[in-house]
């Protein structure tokens, strides 16, 4: 499979997880999802929507899935890439008969989520609202009316990334000097991984 988008084929290109990669991108333009390379990754959406994503770690190589908690996963082969994921879910692989193995489960779960698209589902992202503000950074909020004004327009997983790394810190001193090093970032209106 050939394509003109010279980011995609540089992907494609690289040597660790290749086979891999090529195989789960067959299955993924198979359900005719749009490609494209956003974060550095491979990655498939339905109709302007973020459906599905190819990792190549260096553990395993992974097809995510944006709102993989709302997948059904009878076959119970989704896991959560990290303990504070709530919407994304991977399948990881560390050979490429397992891709072959799956691929008619790989093509079901992509078609439910292409599903779960067309029908404008959307993760409840309960903990969100729960998360506690570290008293440095509510004390940094209240003392600069533009930090407070540029976290609160970032998107909902961006500001909780924001306060789980600030709240990562046990000494406040620690979470003062993260809070401080990003406040131009937060007034940039971007993520913490942001580039």
């Amino acid at each position: 499979m050939k394509t003109t988008n010279p980011k995609v084929e540089a992907l494609l290109n690289k040597t660790e997880w290749q086979e891999e990669r090529n195989k789960l991108r067959a299955i993924l333009l198979d359900c005719e999802l749009s490609e494209d390379v956003k974060w550095g990754k491979l990655c498939y959406s339905f109709q302007d929507s973020n459906v599905a994503i190819i990792f190549a770690m260096k553990a395993y190589c992974a097809l995510g899935f944006f709102k993989g908690s709302l997948l059904k996963d009878p076959e119970s082969i989704l896991v959560a890439p990290g303990e504070n994921s709530q919407a994304m879910r991977q399948v990881r692989f560390t050979q490429e008969q397992e891709i072959d193995a799956l691929a008619p489960t790989l093509k079901a779960y992509l078609q439910e989520a292409i599903e779960v698209e067309k029908a404008g589902l959307t993760v409840d992202f309960k903990e969100k609202h729960e998360l506690e503000y570290p008293e440095e950074f509510q004390v940094a909020l209240d003392g600069n009316a533009a930090l407070k004004t540029a976290f609160e327009a970032l998107t909902p997983g961006r500001q909780r990334g924001y306060i789980l790394h600030f709240s990562g810190a046990k000494q406040s001193n620690t979470r003062t000097s993260r809070i401080e090093k990003c406040v131009p970032t937060i007034l940039a209106g971007k993520g913490l991984n942001d580039r």
